[in-house]
């Protein structure tokens, strides 16, 4: 796979630089906190399938407990999976940059992913990464692709900043995180059908035009503050949008319905939920000017409206239907609500149920 566009080891260098550490723990509280996160999830998967009702079966994907730099590292190498189809394109259609442009594109490429990747590793509790491929076993049979990331430090750090029970708050984490798991493991045919999406997306990017627009845009909204759209909202074409209305209302219902599977379950195995609830809706809003411009720029504030409005669709769905008819949603990629039915609930039970 050709990858010398980006110098992804600079981006892996500089984006663990700028995310830091994180809290400074114990090494005691360091390992208490890992093993609490792996019981969360364990512990969550029972509940996500019986709240659901979406089984794996024998199937599931691999729990990490990270820290900082490994979450950038593999979301690195979840960029490289991504763009590593693109870019072969490109050069197939351009021929290989020559070897001065190569190396002072690869490093500004790299520098602006890796400050990407710096800023979103100090924010992610949780994420799974669907496009991870783990290489297969003679000895084993084929592996789930996709794992379940938890970075530690985050959950440590933003835990502390609620005054939350440390206990019950890593507990709801797991259970958003692991309905994301559940998803995907479930739903076999999600992966490709998100992948195809991404790439159809990446395709249609113009890299010179998209670079410096991308750039005069931060500009412009750096002087004038919070008024302005994501780059994606601000550079996207009539195709592009297209396809990005698909990919949101496919990562609305995700999110979405993570949030409404950890409102459905946490009263019921813990105690505080309402107080974590509270508190964290009023942290998702940021904090000061600089954290909600770039949240803007990268938008961030786009990703709290999916949970927002996806949680509402799926709320809206089960009462109407329940929960057996809500799934649905997930025997077919034609099934998946358009991005104008995650704000109209009534208009997807009519397509699907013909309600």
């Amino acid at each position: 796979m050709t990858t010398e566009m980006v110098d992804w080891e600079l981006a892996v260098s500089l984006g663990t630089r700028i995310a830091g550490a994180g809290p400074q723990v114990s090494a005691d509280e360091a390992a208490a906190t890992v093993e609490e996160l792996r019981r969360g999830a364990d512990r969550s998967t029972s509940y996500v399938r019986e709240f659901t009702g979406l089984d794996a079966g024998g199937l599931t994907a691999p729990v990490l407990v990270v820290d900082r730099a490994a979450w950038v590292q593999a979301n690195a190498d979840g960029f490289a999976t991504l763009l590593g189809p693109v870019i072969d394109k490109v050069a197939e259609k351009k021929g290989p940059p020559g070897p001065v442009t190569q190396a002072v594109g690869s490093r500004i490429t790299g520098a602006e992913l890796g400050g990407v990747l710096g800023f979103m590793a100090s924010k992610v509790l949780g994420q799974f990464d669907p496009f991870y491929a783990p290489h297969e076993s003679p000895a084993a049979p084929s592996p789930v692709a996709g794992r379940l990331l938890l970075v530690a430090p985050n959950v440590v750090h933003v835990e502390r900043e609620l005054d939350a029970d440390p206990r019950d708050f890593r507990l709801w984490v797991c259970l958003h995180e692991e309905t994301h798991r559940v998803q995907f493991t479930a739903v076999p045919w999600m992966r490709e059908h998100l992948f195809t999406q991404f790439t159809a997306l990446a395709e249609s990017v113009e890299p010179q035009r998209f670079l410096d627009e991308g750039l005069q845009r931060i500009t412009e909204a750096i002087k004038n503050g919070s008024r302005g759209g994501s780059l994606l909202d601000l550079l996207g074409s009539p195709e592009q949008k297209e396809i990005l209305d698909r990919v949101t209302g496919v990562m609305s219902l995700l999110e979405g319905h993570a949030d409404y599977v950890m409102d459905g379950v946490g009263p019921s195995v813990i105690s505080s939920v309402e107080s974590i609830r509270g508190k964290f809706n009023e942290r998702r809003k940021g904090a000061g000017t600089l954290d909600r411009l770039l949240r803007r720029l990268l938008g961030l504030d786009a990703k709290m409206a999916q949970y927002r409005d996806g949680a509402r669709f799926v709320r809206a769905v089960v009462d109407k239907v329940g929960m057996a008819d809500f799934n649905a949603v997930f025997a077919t990629p034609e099934n998946l609500p358009t991005l104008a039915e995650i704000h109209d609930s009534d208009a997807w039970v009519a397509r699907v149920h013909h309600a």
